[in-house]
């Protein structure tokens, strides 16, 4: 089944900023919910042919996946494509000035396959509504006074 969601937020902070902290794997399990663990694979700077890994729950269960950037530009947008995982995706970021705020976007486009295609029904509302509460997170962290730090790792 073919799933496509897009959802947008405004935040009250600069663009770049909100740009440089949800492009950075290092950040994502701050507020991208059910990741476990997020790390980059090249030694590179971050850019196109960047590859993430992304440990996550999702659905009840573990999923593994990795992402490689394909479109990159530094403070406007983000776009990733999933080289390994449960189910071919495309995952883009987009990041526009909105008077003294950021609209941000998240556009997740994918083929889901194997267990996911079989929860495929339910697979679309689950997405959107992770999607609603990851930009929420995003907002609440990056409009708060309290400094942001990433999160460590858990163990096992």
């Amino acid at each position: 089944m073919s799933i496509e969601v897009i959802e947008e937020t405004l935040i009250a902070r600069d663009r770049r900023a909100v740009a440089r902290f949800a492009a950075d794997p290092a950040n994502d399990r701050c507020w991208i919910g059910g990741i476990r663990e997020a790390q980059t694979l090249n030694d590179q700077p971050f850019g196109v042919g960047t590859r993430v890994r992304r440990r996550a729950r999702f659905l009840g269960k573990s999923i593994d996946y990795i992402l490689e950037v394909r479109e990159y530009e530094a403070g406007s947008s983000l776009a990733m494509t999933s080289v390994s995982g449960p189910f071919p995706m495309q995952v883009k970021y987009r990041f526009d000035d909105d008077r003294q705020a950021t609209r941000m976007q998240i556009e997740i486009r994918g083929n889901a396959r194997g267990f996911f295609g079989i929860a495929s029904p339910l697979l679309a509302r689950h997405v959107r509504r992770n999607v609603k509460a990851d930009l929420q997170r995003l907002k609440q962290a990056l409009e708060s006074d309290v400094p942001l730090v990433t999160v460590p790792a858990k163990e096992g």
